[in-house]
Order: C-alpha cells, then structure tokens, then sequence
C-alpha cells in the first residue's frame, strides 16, 4: 500500500485526513506491523481508486479456459464448454442425421436454451413438433415432455444451455 500510496504523491498526514484513518495505524499496515481491517480498506480503496483485491493482495483468478473431453454416446459427440461450477451447463453436440428415427421425449426439472449452430433440429416439444434451422434458437420448461434430434441431410451443430434450477436465460435484441 506504500508503493501505492507514495505513487500518488500523498503523504501519509493526507491520506489519514482524507480517510479518517490514524496516521499511526496506516504507518503500521503499510510497514506490515498491522493487518488492514475491512474499515480501513474500504476508504483506502475508494481514495487511491483501487479494488480491494490489488490493495489485499489476492491472488489473480487464473487461466479461465477449460479443456473440455468430448463424449461419445450413439453418435452423438456432447463438448462440455462450461466446467460445472456455475448453476448453467453449457455445451456443443453433434448429433449425426437420422431421419426417421423415433426421438424420445424426457421430462426433468430444469430450464434449457438452445442454438442451431448448423443443421436442421428436429425439436419435440409436448404436442409441438418443430424444425429449427441454422441461427435460431429455442428456450423451455424441462418439465414439459422434449427431446430433439436431427432429421438431415446433414450433420447438425447445436449450442445448449441447460439450468438445473429452472432459471431461464434472457436474452436482448439490439435495436
């Protein structure tokens, strides 16, 4: 913080008659002698306009990429591309054609939200029997009864999004 504080220019007399800070105990923090309190910091970091973290110290948040291992089931390629620690699962599949193929329908709790990156999707919705095509998108209930898979030609891209708690995503249209 000394480092900080001496890159401002300011003495330690202005930072305690700008912080309300004694200038004993900023003397002491700054030397080590004393751990900051959360009373301290706060005023600190508004005055020398930092996060608490740069004056605490905290360590940086790390390499933020994930290295996802796709998986494999009846010819379905699923790429986890969330690594699980939030409430939303986000993920690629590549679903091969098969047309004609019965789609089975399941029910669950939970919200999903999903994209048609390339491909028609053949998406099953309770009654509703719908094709998505390249660039659009649907969002559901997964407790209403659904399932999807691709009817052709080709293969089929999909992005999904998937919220075990029910919370639906929103999404903005630019004007």
């Amino acid at each position: 913080m000394r480092a900080i504080r001496e890159s401002r220019k300011l003495t330690l007399r202005a930072v305690s008659d700008a912080t309300g800070i004694a200038v004993s105990t900023l003397s002491r923090v700054e030397s080590g002698a004393r751990r900051p309190q959360l009373e301290h910091l706060l005023p600190l970091a508004r005055l020398y306009r930092q996060p608490l973290d740069n004056l605490v110290g905290a360590s940086s948040l790390g390499d933020p990429r994930i290295h996802p291992k796709p998986r494999v089931r009846d010819g379905v390629v699923t790429v986890p591309l969330s690594g699980g620690a939030g409430s939303w699962e986000a993920f690629k599949q590549v679903l091969p054609p098969t047309p004609g193929k019965d789609i089975a329908q399941w029910v669950h709790p939970g919200w999903d939200w999903i994209y048609v990156i390339s491909g028609r999707m053949r998406l099953l919705l309770a009654d509703d029997d719908l094709i998505l095509e390249a660039g659009e998108a649907a969002e559901f209930d997964t407790n209403v009864p659904h399932g999807f898979g691709n009817p052709g030609p080709g293969v089929l891209e999909v992005l999904c999004l998937f919220n075990a708690e029910g919370a639906r995503i929103h999404t903005r249209a630019s004007a």
